[in-house]
């Protein structure tokens, strides 16, 4: 199972666990062109990990608004999974989206108490984030192993 924070210049990315208990940081993939030019080179980027760990779902974070709406993040989140399905759809891999309300202030403040400072905590932040979502989804979803 692979969890996804999408970010304006970075996506998070965590793994989960062979068992489908357990959520990790995995890296942070910048966004931009990459190869090929087209733009769509992080969405490669996550395919190339999402193959690498066998993953058969992705769980991509919607930002909703606090009141459970979807504003303007949460509709970019969508058009983002949607082109991202697109990408893995082909591969057999499902993608679907969770609620993130907040994943990132847990994840910054994870990382403040386990010491992480300044410039360190800001490059290690989206994959945190993204380990909170994932494992906020395993924590709802007990017992798939669809990972």
């Amino acid at each position: 199972m692979v969890g996804v924070d999408l970010g304006e210049r970075r996506i998070g990315v965590a793994v989960s666990d062979g068992t489908g208990t357990l959520a990790s940081p995995r890296c942070t993939i910048e966004r931009g062109a990459g190869a090929g030019g087209d733009g769509a080179g992080h969405w490669r980027a996550l395919a190339a990990v999402v193959e690498e760990v066998g993953a058969r779902r992705v769980v991509v974070g919607l930002p909703l608004s606090l009141n459970g709406r979807r504003g303007p993040a949460a509709r970019a989140a969508q058009a983002d999974a949607d082109a991202l399905a697109e990408v893995l759809a082909p591969r057999g891999v499902a993608v679907e989206t969770f609620d993130e309300r907040l994943t990132t202030v847990s994840a910054a403040r994870a990382l403040a108490d386990g010491g992480r400072q300044g410039r360190d905590r800001r490059t290690r932040i989206d994959a945190a984030a993204a380990a909170v979502l994932l494992q906020a989804w395993l924590d709802t979803h007990p017992g798939r192993r669809d990972a």
